[in-house]
Formats: C-alpha cells, sequence, structure tokens
C-alpha cells in the first residue's frame, strides 16, 4: 500500500502546532497580497502627485518602487493558486515549487527597480534640478514611513507563520521601502530647511540598499529550488520522534525533498534488532511513518532497516575496533547500520565523510583498504553516506 495514501486529504487540513495547514494558508497568503496591494497602490498614487509637484526624483522613484511592490503582491497571489494545483500524472509531486519561481520574479522586479532608481540618481546627480517640497508633501512622505513599517512587519510576520517564501521577500522589501522614503524625507527636510539638495545622492544610497536586498532574495530562492540542507530543528526532529518508538535504536540517512511549502517528503533507515520478523517491522514503520507526519507534517515514502545484532559479544569487539582505526580520519563525522556475520565472515557498516574533506573518494577508499587489511579474513562492505542532514 502506498504509505502516502492516507495523507492525501491534507489539503483541507486548518492548523497544527501553530502552523497554517493547506487549506488556510492559501487564503492566508492572499489576503496578505491584497492588503499589501492595496496599501502600496494609494501610497505609489499620493507619492507620485507628490513627486510631480515638488519636481523630486527620488519621490517619484519612490512611488515606483511602490508599483513594483503591488506587482510582487499580484505575482504572488498568481503564484499561490498556481501551486495549489492537485497533482497529475505529469507533476506527480505537485505544483508547490511554483512559489519558489514567483519569489525569483518578485526578486528579479526588486533588482531591476534598483537598477533604474541608480541610473536615475546618477543622471540628477550629473543634470541636478531643484525640488520645492511643502508641508503637505512632507507630511505624506512621513506618513509613507509609517505605513510601510508597519506594513513590511505585518506581511514577514505572515510570511513565516504561513512558510511563504514570497511574502517573507515582500515584508523585507517593504521594510528596505521604509529605509527608503525616510531617506527621501530627510533630504526633503535639508532640502527645505537648508537649501543643500542632497537627494540625488540619497537616491544613490536607497538604490544600493534595493539591490543589495534584491541579490539576498534571489540567493535564497534559487537554493531551494536547487535544493538546499534541510534545517537543524527540522531534521533533529524527525529523529528525535523516530526514536521514542520502541524497537529503534538509532535513525539515519534522512533523505527530504520539498516540493513547496508544507510539501516535504523523504526516507530514513532505521536500526531495529537481527530478529524482528517482517510483520514486526512493517507495523513499526506504519507507526513511524504516521507518527512523524502528524508532529512535523514530513511524509516518510519509504524507510529502510539495518539490523542490530551488537548484543554479540564478538560484534561489538569489531566495531569498538573499526570505531578505533576511524578515529584517526578527521572528516569522518558518522559511522552507523553496522553488522558482523560471524557465519559468511562479512562486515558491513556506512561512514558519512564530510563535504569539506579535501578527497572524499580518496579518503573512502583508504578506509576500505585498512579496514579490508585489518581483518583479511572477512568480505569488507563499506558505503559511502553523504552528509545529507543534522
Amino acid at each position: 500500500m502506498d504509505k502516502t495514501a492516507q495523507y492525501d486529504n491534507t489539503e483541507t487540513a486548518q492548523m497544527r502546532d501553530g502552523k497554517y495547514m493547506p487549506g488556510n494558508r492559501d487564503k492566508g497568503i492572499i489576503m496578505t497580497s491584497v492588503i499589501s496591494i492595496i496599501a502600496n497602490v494609494l501610497l505609489a498614487v499620493f507619492k507620485a502627485v507628490v513627486g510631480m509637484i515638488a519636481n523630486s526624483i527620488s519621490v517619484i522613484l519612490d512611488a515606483v518602487n511602490n508599483l513594483s511592490d503591488a506587482l510582487s503582491g499580484i505575482i504572488t497571489i498568481v503564484g499561490t493558486k498556481l501551486s495549489g494545483r492537485p497533482a497529475d500524472k505529469k507533476h506527480p509531486y505537485g505544483y508547490g515549487r511554483i512559489e519558489y519561481i514567483s519569489a525569483t520574479v518578485i526578486a528579479a522586479i526588486v533588482l531591476y527597480a534598483g537598477f533604474t532608481a541608480l541610473i536615475e540618481s546618477v543622471k540628477k546627480i550629473i543634470q541636478p534640478e531643484k525640488a520645492e517640497y511643502s508641508v503637505i508633501s512632507l507630511l505624506i512622505i512621513s506618513a509613507s514611513v509609517a505605513v510601510k513599517l508597519v506594513l513590511g512587519a505585518f506581511v514577514k510576520s505572515r510570511g513565516t507563520k504561513l512558510e511563504s517564501k514570497a511574502l517573507e521577500a515582500s515584508g523585507a522589501d517593504a521594510r528596505n521601502d521604509a529605509i527608503l522614503s525616510a531617506s527621501v524625507l530627510a533630504s526633503a527636510l535639508i532640502m527645505k530647511y537648508t537649501g543643500v539638495s542632497l537627494e540625488a545622492y540619497v537616491g544613490v544610497v536607497i538604490s544600493v540598499i534595493i539591490l543589495k536586498s534584491g541579490i539576498e532574495m534571489m540567493k535564497d530562492t534559487l537554493d531551494d529550488i536547487l535544493g538546499s540542507r534541510i534545517s537543524k530543528e527540522l531534521s533533529v526532529s524527525v529523529k528525535k520522534t523516530i526514536k521514542e518508538h520502541k524497537g529503534v535504536f538509532g535513525a539515519y540517512d534522512l533523505f527530504l525533498n520539498s516540493y513547496g511549502p508544507d510539501k516535504t517528503q523523504g526516507s530514513v533507515h532505521i536500526e531495529v534488532d537481527a530478529n524482528m520478523t517482517a510483520h514486526d517491522i512493517d507495523a513499526l514503520s506504519s507507526e513511524i511513518i504516521e507518527d512523524v507526519y502528524l508532529k512535523t507534517h514530513v511524509i516518510l515514502t519509504a524507510i529502510g532497516v539495518y539490523s542490530h545484532n551488537t548484543r554479540d559479544e564478538k560484534a561489538v569487539a569489531v566495531k569498538r575496533e573499526i570505531r578505533e582505526i576511524l578515529e584517526k580520519y578527521e572528516h569522518i563525522l558518522q559511522m552507523h547500520g553496522f553488522y558482523l556475520d560471524e557465519e559468511e565472515k562479512r562486515i558491513k557498516f556506512d561512514v558519512i565523510i564530510a563535504f569539506e574533506a579535501p578527497d572524499r573518494e580518496g579518503e573512502y577508499e583508504e578506509i576500505i583498504r585498512e579496514v579490508s587489511e585489518h581483518y583479511p579474513d572477512y568480505s569488507v562492505r563499506i558505503n559511502l553516506d553523504a552528509d545529507m542532514s543534522d
């Protein structure tokens, strides 16, 4: 039976352990995005009017940036709707990763806004134009700073709670916009009361801030698309849940793939008593799969088994000797899955060698050679595992 079949109805889930589940998650993202769009459009209109009246390039660029934020909100909504499509034959893992693509598009928009602002600001440095600010203009800019600070904190917190990279990116961008607007306000006040025009230079600083933010957003979303290391918190939580089950001596080789927020699937190896029957292992596996899903919302699609026979005195002694051999290799992170078959004269175990090792394959071959020489009467099989999770 397909172990994931029992979880096909998760689209109707509401909230678990303080996290929004798919049923409510999409509604939350869309509602947050709509609020952000309305706020940004209103800010853009007010700032555009102020910028044209005051002949201020920095205020006009600030208005354009608000429009780009509104566009980001629209992209977030479209991405959320598309990612919620059910799995089909062509895409059996669903469309969840579309949200990563929408976050990448938002990052690209931020980068474009940054480059545009930089170009326009440099032009104003070369060919300066005097700006004139009224008290009403200054009040509108001040209000926009407050609105953006509140909006940014709101959108980012919702993005974290709803596990939406697109919302988190929009929230971070809104926070940067508040800094941008505050800089525009500062330059406007200096211009009004001292006659010194700094807005073009402020525009350059703002452009650099926007570009930096866009680059960081792009890097984060590309990491998600390429596949980054799972968080230590999630890894430890899944393994802890597994090891709480009676009969499990250890959990290793946790391998998880994310097919969008809250759509994480993977596999793991567990170490159990060598005398367990297939019936016992099947029952234990089913319990683990259900427990892990309920506590972490991770779907384990496969559970491999290591047989544990270290109650045997000879096996215990050999395992200890091999650990002593491995201790001199500085890049060995873990040894697991050890099994000694005295009748067949076989020794098997897995080793994890850190990615930082200058020659992982070379070190692996050296370990095989040394262990084989130490136990010439045995067939030695060592599997090289990657450092996939904490």
